[in-house]
């Protein structure tokens, strides 16, 4: 009995993912799977490994920490790894700003809205659609990706709203390059007046870069507009980083790529590459104004989560990962939009930064094509390499590849895609 067939004996349909495959080893940008096939890794457990499976680096931070101290409670006392790795976050984050750990990204977005909510004592929170921000009943409460995510669960955090998120490849609006549709702008205008004062609204939080909603970037004159918003009416800018942060788009934070900072910033995922941490990350002048017991948990800034991260980011800057990001990121965003002049009629769309990459699948009509997208997935695993789907209508295969990436690795999965598509293409 294979470990999905056990697995479904004894948990919950929730429990079931994107593919039936069990794995018995991680190792750089390889998963093995329990036939002992190699498996090209390009979901890195869902833009967590972003360094690789098992970075050597990273189990011996963790080994070396367990033989010390599993759990301290932070709580209760203050560890080396844990303050350690705060000081790095804040030095790499402009120096003006301190971190709370939490265990997870929902926990983080959460409480970087409680940091909000605290500090203006307003009520409201403005979201986008398209939206991720976690599965607790506070983090869905923020996401409009899906409804899926928010069936039977109504009745959630009040005050929230939302705007239009810019996704100018389907978007209705008159395009000009390099410059943001207004009507976007205009949304946003039209809430303030019609249903929420904008001296109410305590945090706009926003992805970079959306991930569930489909790898959409914005453009960067829109980002820039919201940053102005807020600085208008004392909002608080949240950015959601827990999939776009810790080098995933070539820059360490993706806020980065546009020129904006924001008030506060989370990060959970590949900060420990795989160990459970997320962090609130919020300038020093709001984060002062957080008292103790305002927020907690038992487990945040765990001692070996936090020597992984340090771990974690010492491969990212000292070993030139996001400098391979970048250059493996543009490789690969380059051989996308090869096959889509290849195809077409069925690749909308080629997307992102750095590797953050996407592609969305079409009919002939642009109407999203979730059948190829799956079927895509699906064949792909079969001839060795695991890739993921995003975006509301499922049609968008999302390219996470490690930033340890090679181009030959690249090649690899390029190819698969590019055979799997001449075949389909001519049934």
């Amino acid at each position: 009995m294979s470990l999905y067939e056990r697995c479904m004996k004894v948990m919950p349909p929730i429990a079931k993912r994107a593919t039936t495959m069990g794995v018995i080893k991680g190792e750089g940008c390889y998963l093995t799977d329990e036939d002992g096939r190699k498996v090209l890794d390009f979901a890195s457990g869902v833009a967590v490994c972003n360094i690789g499976h098992n970075h050597p680096k990273v189990v011996k931070a963790a080994k070396e920490q367990i033989d010390s101290l599993i759990h301290g409670g932070h709580n209760v006392v203050y560890y080396e790894s844990y303050v350690k790795l705060a000081e790095r976050l804040v030095e790499l984050s402009g120096g003006d700003t301190m971190v709370y750990f939490s265990n997870s990204g929902a926990e983080a977005n959460e409480g970087a809205v409680k940091l909000a909510k605290y500090v203006t004592q307003r009520p409201a929170v403005i979201a986008f659609r398209g939206s991720f921000h976690g599965r607790t009943l506070g983090a869905i409460s923020l996401t409009s990706s899906n409804s899926a995510y928010r069936k039977n669960y109504e009745g959630l955090l009040p005050s929230v709203y939302f705007t239009e998120y810019p996704n100018l490849y389907r978007t209705p609006y008159k395009k000009e390059p390099g410059k943001c549709p207004h009507e976007y702008m205009d949304h946003l205008e039209q809430l303030f007046e019609t249903l929420i004062d904008p001296y109410s609204v305590a945090a706009i939080i926003m992805e970079p870069i959306q991930g569930e909603g489909g790898y959409i970037v914005p453009p960067v004159d829109f980002v820039q507009y919201i940053r102005k918003v807020c600085d208008k009416y004392g909002i608080m800018l949240i950015f959601d980083e827990i999939q776009t942060g810790m080098g995933r788009t070539g820059k360490l934070f993706a806020y980065e790529n546009f020129g904006v900072r924001p008030d506060i910033f989370t990060l959970a995922k590949s900060i420990a590459s795989g160990f459970p941490l997320s962090a609130v990350v919020g300038r020093k002048k709001y984060m002062e104004k957080w008292p103790a017991g305002a927020h907690g948990g038992t487990f945040g800034g765990n001692p070996v989560a936090c020597a992984a991260g340090l771990a974690t980011l010492d491969v990212l800057i000292n070993d030139g990962m996001l400098d391979n990001a970048v250059k493996a990121g543009n490789y690969m965003k380059k051989k996308l939009g090869d096959l889509q002049k290849k195809y077409p009629s069925v690749i909308g769309d080629v997307r992102g930064i750095g590797l953050m990459l996407a592609m969305e699948m079409i009919h002939e009509d642009t109407s999203p094509d979730a059948q190829l997208a799956a079927k895509l997935k699906e064949k792909s695993l079969e001839k060795g390499l695991l890739l993921l789907l995003c975006g509301t209508y499922h049609n968008v295969i999302r390219f996470i590849a490690p930033t340890i990436v090679t181009e030959k690795e690249i090649d690899f999965a390029l190819d698969i895609l590019d055979e799997l598509l001449a075949e389909e293409l001519h049934k």
